[in-house]
């Protein structure tokens, strides 16, 4: 059993606060990410976790057994860093035998062990090689063989794929998710790549200044931001926000910025008349509105196409003279992108809006009824 509680976590340099009152609960064989900007705490906790920064305050345990005044090699924890750690001098085997070889296991034992994970992770050709004769992503298996072969109760992952390049990157990224699929391991993996946490997370922890901003599956936090700074953070292209003064229109509520009108049904959201509000629309959401269209309707002209492959990313100027002074972005499909120039008629379904309050910052959808 390898369940991880944080309780009232906290962490102080000095004057400092880093983390606050950080909760959480991480069950047995769970994989859970980390994500938010640098600077966020992310890190921090995932050291405390591994005993590697001291606790200012609060508690962490491990399997039901609180951890905080336990060495790191105690807790039955293995960290993967950024930065491999590897030792250039040995060979690949020794490198992931070294842990084991400290521990006083026998010859024998290590290189059964040492055989059966370098099989799983594909390094058996290597295993006489120096890391400097492998590649990025070589190494980075050999740093995961390293923390495998101790078989721990939990895998931490600080940021382990962020020195490769893209199609590395992508290719690891998969490995890891069926590593863990095949050893069902409590994972904790830190990332400020939002790709990386959607695909490899059962939930996602997205951190804000020291504090949890959004705890939830990688869907929920997609199509159910609670703040404004998840909707902001999480979406590729970022989701398209507009600062709106809401109106009762009677059965429906209206959102207007300068020219720009909206609306929605009353029953989504929980409004007030003359409220400051944020509304919310991803890029993808757009779609060519029909000449009889009125409501939600945005007018304007696009001013630069950026091509992405079967997608085109358009910067348009809303032609209404909206109070808020962004350009909205469009994804379009690429061969369906207009020029540069042209004049463009867009609307979305209602269904696809967030609203936002615009001084506590916290979404206005209604909860979803049982």
């Amino acid at each position: 059993m390898a369940k991880i509680s944080c309780s009232n976590l906290k962490k102080s340099y000095g004057s400092v606060e880093i983390v606050r009152d950080f909760n959480l609960e991480v069950d047995d064989h769970e994989f859970v990410v980390f994500l938010g900007p640098s600077g966020c705490g992310k890190s921090t906790i995932l050291r405390m976790i591994a005993g590697l920064e001291d606790i200012s305050g609060g508690t962490v345990a491990i399997g039901g057994a609180v951890v905080n005044d336990l060495l790191p090699r105690d807790r039955n924890v293995a960290m993967v860093f950024q930065n491999y750690a590897l030792y250039p001098h040995m060979s690949v085997f020794d490198n992931i035998a070294f842990g084991l070889r400290r521990m006083k296991v026998s010859t024998a034992e290590i290189d059964r062990r040492v055989q059966d994970v370098s099989a799983i992770l594909g390094l058996g050709p290597y295993l006489l090689r120096h890391p400097t004769q492998l590649s990025g992503g070589q190494q980075q298996r050999v740093a995961i063989a390293r923390a495998m072969i101790k078989t721990p109760q939990v895998f931490l992952f600080d940021e382990p794929l962020s020195n490769l390049d893209a199609k590395l990157r992508n290719h690891m990224r998969v490995e890891i998710a069926r590593l863990h699929k095949r050893l069902e391991t409590t994972t904790i993996y830190v990332t400020h790549d939002q790709l990386e946490a959607m695909t490899l997370g059962d939930r996602i922890v997205l951190l804000n200044g020291g504090v949890i901003e959004q705890v939830g599956t990688p869907a929920e936090i997609y199509e159910r931001p609670r703040t404004l700074f998840v909707a902001g953070f999480i979406g590729t292209p970022n989701m398209n926000l507009i600062s709106v003064t809401i109106s009762d229109g009677g059965d429906r509520w209206r959102a207007t910025s300068g020219a720009l009108s909206f609306a929605f049904v009353r029953e989504r959201f929980d409004l007030k008349d003359g409220q400051k509000a944020v509304l919310g629309v991803r890029p993808s959401n757009f779609v060519e509105a029909a000449p009889s269209a009125t409501d939600n309707v945005v007018e304007g002209t696009v001013d630069l196409v950026e091509y992405m492959g079967d997608a085109a990313l358009l910067d348009v100027a809303p032609r209404s003279g909206s109070s808020d002074a962004r350009q909205i972005a469009v994804l379009v499909e690429a061969h369906r992108s207009p020029r540069p120039g042209a004049a463009i008629r867009l609307t979305f379904d209602e269904g696809d809006v967030h609203l936002f309050d615009e001084r506590t910052g916290l979404s206005l959808l209604k909860p979803r009824s049982n």
